[in-house]
């Protein structure tokens, strides 16, 4: 009985905010609980003897997690444990070679939570189950799990699809559309002067005017013909010339630039109704794909030139926009004033609160979400955070680690005012979290 009633021994290595708030929160679940910042194997080692019951990693860094993951697995085989990493492949094949091990990214984590708050509708989360959609919403009865659907494909979304084609977004592509434009302006009218002036047929018309366009002369009799159409053939040829130069340009441009904006097809510039993401790093990666397969418009502002996500943003069919967010002029090109929201998710919270307060001047009425928790000023201040709705990734990280590491599994965690709630078989479990450690 004393065995049984013991409290569960739990090590968590990492020297990161979510690390050290998985340390106070297995203290206030009843745990005893042991913190190693950053351990040799020898200290690893020895915290192993002492025996422990599971064991948490969260550490900065894939690698770095990969190889302590293993080494416990080598020293303590069958014990539980709880590893965060962003790489999925990486952690699909560490969970096969450690069937007792449990992989997941902050991301992952974090996700459903930021969707509720981009999408309101009193909403506290959005997260795939068994391939079906389900949301954690709001009720005065409490929070329920209501399945949801698919979004519509109504008449107005196919509109703003078909507005969105071959908009211009930059100078490559407005020398390429202008280009385009204008030889398609003098093909139309060289073939409307055919048909009209020189009473040719449509078929016939049109082969001429194509000569022009293509500059080896009108398809019309020269000798034939009148001279102010040879003049106007003539000059239309040398427009056609100029031009094809500024087409080809335009191309050629396209062609050899990494393009984050498409002119046709899904990868367009959405008008309204979307959602923009701030920052195309993991977090804001895989939230803007959880949004395109619940097939919500996204598009996402990066200020690096050449991020790394860029392939597998293109690959996810996800607009990028390149420019800083904290301008107002790149807010006002993200249409952020007809968007759902905007969900401010780079590394830096400050930077996420410098968007967060442009986005509130150039679209007032556009709900703001802004990732917060890895700044010391930010997460002791947030009660004068009233700039949009806060998701603290290491806190929600911390949730549901706890959660592991004590045998439960909860389906998504969430955040219902200041108070963090997962989700487990259907009834909301609230986790105690309190302040980080000071290991």
């Amino acid at each position: 009985m004393a065995a049984a009633s013991r409290a569960p021994a739990a090590l968590v290595v990492g020297d990161i905010e979510a690390a050290r708030l998985t340390c106070t929160a297995l203290g206030r679940h009843g745990a005893r609980t042991q913190h190693l910042l950053r351990p040799s194997d020898g200290e690893l080692r020895a915290a192993l003897a002492a025996g422990v019951d599971a064991v948490a990693i969260v550490v900065r860094g894939d690698v770095s997690a990969l190889r302590y993951a293993l080494l416990v697995a080598h020293l303590r085989p069958g014990v539980r444990l709880m590893v965060t990493m962003f790489d999925r492949t990486l952690g699909e094949e560490l969970q096969r070679a450690v069937p007792t091990c449990t992989v997941t990214s902050p991301a992952d984590i974090a996700v459903p939570a930021v969707i509720g708050a981009c999408l309101g509708q009193e909403e506290l989360a959005v997260y795939g189950h068994a391939g079906a959609a389900r949301a954690v919403r709001d009720t005065a009865e409490g929070p329920v799990v209501v399945e949801r659907p698919p979004q519509p494909r109504s008449l107005r979304r196919f509109a703003l699809s078909a507005r969105s084609q071959l908009r211009p977004q930059d100078d490559a592509s407005r020398i390429l559309l202008g280009g385009l434009l204008g030889l398609a302006v003098i093909l139309v009218a060289d073939w409307l002067l055919g048909i009209l002036f020189l009473h040719e047929t449509v078929v016939g018309s049109l082969y001429g005017a194509s000569r022009v366009v293509a500059t080896v002369g009108p398809g019309a009799d020269e000798e034939g013909s009148p001279q102010w159409y040879l003049v106007v053939s003539s000059l239309l040829m040398l427009a056609a010339i100029a031009l094809a130069a500024v087409f080809t340009a335009g191309v050629v441009n396209r062609l050899l630039s990494r393009r984050t904006i498409a002119l046709v097809g899904r990868r367009t510039l959405p008008l309204e109704d979307h959602v923009v993401v701030v920052g195309l790093g993991q977090v804001g990666l895989r939230l803007a794909a959880t949004l395109r397969s619940l097939d919500v418009p996204t598009l996402v502002v990066e200020r690096e030139p050449i991020p790394a996500n860029l392939a597998m943003a293109k690959a996810a069919r996800i607009p990028v926009l390149v420019g800083p967010a904290n301008e107002p002029a790149v807010m006002v090109r993200a249409n952020l004033a007809r968007a759902r929201a905007l969900a401010a998710m780079g590394s830096r919270d400050l930077d996420n609160v410098e968007v967060a307060i442009t986005a509130r001047a150039v679209a007032p009425a556009t709900p703001v979400v802004v990732r917060a928790g890895e700044d010391d000023v930010i997460a002791e201040t947030r009660s004068l955070f009233a700039i949009g709705e806060v998701r603290d990734v290491p806190s929600l990280t911390a949730a549901a680690v706890t959660l592991a590491l004590l045998g439960r599994r909860a389906d998504v965690v969430y955040a219902r005012g200041t108070q963090l709630c997962a989700h487990e078989d259907g009834v909301e479990v609230p986790v105690a979290l309190g302040p980080r450690c000071r290991c």
